[in-house]
């Protein structure tokens, strides 16, 4: 995926979108269940109903872009909450779209402080 700027608020639309939706129908779903500006330059994520399809939406300040990604293997992990949005940092971003789940990252060596 192409990077933000830094500073970039990123958010889960919680709950199921339907995927068939395209620029015009995320930005509205935006606007009228998450009430925010689709045109702020923040990132909104979405997720169809089968858990394996990601939509990514932001304007990057000269357009709208639409990023989907569909997993061959396994579902994204996304919250239990059914309105409203969840803010993510930029790595759990990248975790959502690897199919890890971002709740609860694991260390998978010991942290060794210098």
């Amino acid at each position: 995926m192409i990077a933000p700027p830094s500073g970039t608020r990123i958010w889960i639309a919680a709950g199921i979108t339907d995927m068939r939706r395209g620029f015009d129908g995320l930005a509205a779903l935006v606007q009228t269940q998450l009430q925010t500006d689709p045109f702020s330059g923040q990132i909104f994520v979405f997720r169809g109903r089968r858990g394996d399809r990601i939509k990514v939406l932001w304007w990057d300040g000269d357009g709208l872009c639409l990023f989907a990604k569909r997993l061959e293997h396994g579902k994204s992990v996304w919250p239990q909450v059914t309105h409203g949005s969840v803010a993510l940092t930029p790595a759990q971003l990248s975790m959502l779209l690897e199919g890890i789940d971002w709740r609860r990252p694991v260390r998978t060596a010991p942290n060794r402080a210098a």
